[in-house]
């Protein structure tokens, strides 16, 4: 069986996390393991709560919108340069909605079956295609303007 390429611009990933739907689970890189750690972390969190229930993924994503919208709310109003330099308190709550969007996305990802590594990866590889260095470098102009 073919090792796949370590560079994310050149795999071809599936998609889910599942054995049975991908035979070469065992070539991935450990990168992965945290995050399936963590989904099965925030799958017993919920079930010890009897959340299940709520975990629907129309539910999960609706969660993860609200919690992106509650870290923007932290740079609203900022320059550009403040954005870059926040005092420690704000760096602390910062982190505490990056980390409950990053919750909410594994375990949607984990609701649905998607290993979000190897998804991370295929779109890396799409946007190379649609941003070529040649073309994209120094723009922030859309692919389709470029």
């Amino acid at each position: 069986m073919a090792r796949r390429s370590a560079d994310p611009l050149t795999a071809d990933p599936p998609l889910t996390r599942r054995p049975e739907l991908d035979a070469t689970m065992h070539d991935r890189p450990d990168a992965a393991d945290p995050l399936r750690e963590l989904a099965q972390a925030l799958r017993r969190f919920a079930d010890e709560r009897d959340w299940e229930q709520f975990h629907a993924p129309k539910n999960l994503a609706a969660a993860l919108s609200v919690e992106a919208a509650e870290l923007l709310e932290h740079f609203q109003w900022m320059t550009e340069d403040a954005s870059r330099e926040l005092p420690p308190e704000t760096l602390a709550q910062v982190g505490e909605e990056m980390a409950d969007v990053l919750l909410y996305l594994v375990r949607l990802a984990d609701k649905l079956d998607v290993d979000l590594v190897q998804a991370a990866r295929r779109k890396m590889q799409l946007n190379a295609q649609k941003y070529p260095v040649e073309r994209a470098r120094g723009s922030s102009r859309k692919y389709t303007q470029i």
